[in-house]
């Protein structure tokens, strides 16, 4: 009866379940996983308060095409507006490739992944791979425990042994061990221990005492004479946690440079764009004003209402132009609002007040090469590497060492019917009322261990040959890679000065395009109103105008970006 009030609810249950359901069910719910859908899948918010920066709370309305209307121009020079970005930069903003960015671009690129101002300082106060976790290998080590055992269990003995050993054997065993280690840099470990025990048992035979007490104060000393040895192979720990403090470094580094640059080059972007709108602005007036000249001829009867029709489309195309370069213009400026850590719009629109470099810079090629070489942020992160795989190189062949350490032990002990009082007794062990303590301190009872402790590698060392080889191939790996860094900079560097001769000559091209085609049109406009000349001739130098001053804007920014 009893074996079937059980399997019955077992059996019950598999046929219920099963032994591998193919989908899951839950028992009291109309539809599969409805409570893991209507419920458990709701988003949770975190209970966190955390106030919002100032840019945030008091940012405006955007100026718009719609709504252009601000306070103030804002005349910032590029000075300000560096150290503005370096004020406000917790998080080390870059444009990257997030430019143009959506909402999840702008959250996740944008700051989840950036470099901050914390973290060279989290990376050293790493608990795993800082600094402060590398010392932390040669601090002190104090380590104590306390036993209590009581035993109580019948012996295998006879029971015509006349008592000498009891056929239930009892005892009571405290036993205490405090010890404080310290490793050294040359790989010594000294340890300083104390060992207490206190025995009582029912073994009568022979014992001066019920119960005793033994203490003991050790010193001990490890010293490896061969794997471990040296100062060299027990500071690598911390020269790899120094580099990898210092490669932090760097890349933050990296990233403030990068921030600059970012600044500095928004900064002169903003500037291109007010003279693409004051160029856009030019064309569309002159636009019109050839519009009203074509209307006048065509009320007149001189023109036809082609023409009039023409130089109303060339107008409004001109005007569309000023809208873009509007529309192109807040958005800089919005990033470099971003980029200065502000908020989006606040009333004013910043307005560049420094003018880009127009003069022939010039720079010493061997001067600038080697400066790029050894200033290089990247350049430094990569030594930094090959140092690190040295250093592994040289952990990697000292596994190949057998270890071999010189034990070295010296004891005072005692033993007594007490373990300590406040007072000396001057009685000495086996009297009743002796102390362990009292007999240890007086170095009656002194022992010493010296010995060798020898462990080879394992038989063919395979493990540790193939560490070494690797090791060997990493460092081979990263000065190929350092190799290729550096010529890659060169061929950089070689680019940026190219391409500042580049925008130097082509600034000076186009404003010599720009001056001739202001000729152009004041000639081509001057005959159309006399009627020797056509409509179109007059349009297409305005465009040709209005494309030729854009052009030189746009190259003068160039050419100051380039030198950045």
């Amino acid at each position: 009866m009893t074996r079937t009030f059980f399997i019955v609810p077992i059996l019950f249950a598999l046929g219920v379940t099963g032994c591998t359901p193919s989908r899951p069910f839950y028992l009291h719910e109309r539809q599969e996983l409805a409570h893991y859908v209507d419920s458990a899948l709701k988003p949770e918010y975190a209970d966190v308060y955390h106030p919002r920066l100032e840019e945030v709370d008091k940012a405006q309305a955007p100026i718009t095409l719609s709504n252009p209307e601000f306070i103030e121009s804002w005349e910032l020079s590029l000075q300000e507006a560096i150290h503005t970005g370096l004020q406000n930069s917790k998080v080390i903003r870059n444009l990257g490739s997030v430019t143009p960015f959506g909402f999840a671009d702008g959250l996740t690129g944008r700051t989840v992944g950036s470099t901050t101002i914390y973290d060279p300082a989290i990376f050293e106060t790493d608990p795993q791979a800082g600094i402060e976790a590398a010392l932390s290998n040669f601090d002190a080590v104090f380590t104590s425990s306390v036993f209590w055992q009581k035993t109580d269990r019948p012996q295998n003995v006879n029971a015509t042994s006349f008592g000498f050993i009891p056929f239930f054997y009892q005892q009571d065993q405290g036993q205490f061990e405090a010890a404080i280690s310290k490793l050294t840099m040359a790989g010594t470990r000294f340890t300083l221990r104390n060992n207490t025990t206190y025995d009582r048992n029912n073994r009568g035979f022979g014992r001066a005492l019920p119960s005793d007490w033994y203490t003991a104060m050790e010193i001990e000393m490890n010293q490896p004479l061969v794997r471990g040895n040296g100062t060299q192979i027990n500071r690598i720990p911390l020269l790899l946690a120094r580099i990898n403090s210092d490669v932090s470094l760097a890349q933050f580094e990296s990233s403030v440079r990068n921030l600059v640059m970012d600044i500095e080059n928004t900064y002169w972007d903003l500037y291109t764009a007010y003279r693409n709108l004051e160029a856009s602005k030019i064309a569309r007036d002159s636009a019109q004003a050839t519009w009203k000249i074509a209307f006048e001829k065509f009320k007149g009867k001189v023109e036809t209402a082609q023409a009039e029709a023409q130089s109303q489309e060339q107008y409004f195309f001109f005007h569309a132009q000023v809208e873009t370069a509007w529309r192109d213009l807040l958005n800089v400026e919005t990033r470099l609002r971003w980029l200065m850590g502000l908020t989006a719009s606040d009333g004013r629109i910043v307005r560049p007040a420094d003018e880009p470099v127009q003069a022939r810079v010039e720079f010493d090629w061997q001067e600038i090469h080697e400066e790029a070489l050894m200033r290089s942020t990247e350049l430094r992160q990569q030594k930094w590497a090959i140092k690190r795989r040295e250093l592994e190189l040289i952990a990697a062949r000292h596994q190949l060492l057998p270890e071999v350490n010189l034990v070295a032990l010296y004891r005072w002990l005692g033993l007594g019917d007490d373990l300590i009082a406040a007072n000396r007794r001057g009685i000495n062990f086996v009297s009743p009322g002796s102390m362990a303590w009292d007999e240890m301190t007086e170095g009656n009872f002194q022992e010493v261990r010296l010995g060798l402790d020898f462990r080879p590698p394992p038989i063919g060392a395979r493990r540790e040959m193939a560490g070494v080889r690797n090791a060997q191939l990493q460092i081979a790996r990263e000065r190929a890679r350092l190799e290729d860094m550096e010529l890659n900079t060169t061929h950089l560097l070689t680019t940026a000065i190219r391409n500042l001769d580049y925008n130097r000559r082509q600034a000076q091209t186009h404003f010599n395009r720009w001056a001739t085609a202001q000729k152009e049109v004041e000639s081509a406009t001057a005959l159309y109103r006399g009627g020797k000349a056509t409509l179109d001739l007059v349009l297409e130098a305005q465009r040709r105008r209005a494309q030729a001053q854009s052009d030189y804007y746009r190259a003068l920014g160039e050419h100051t970006k380039s030198i950045a």
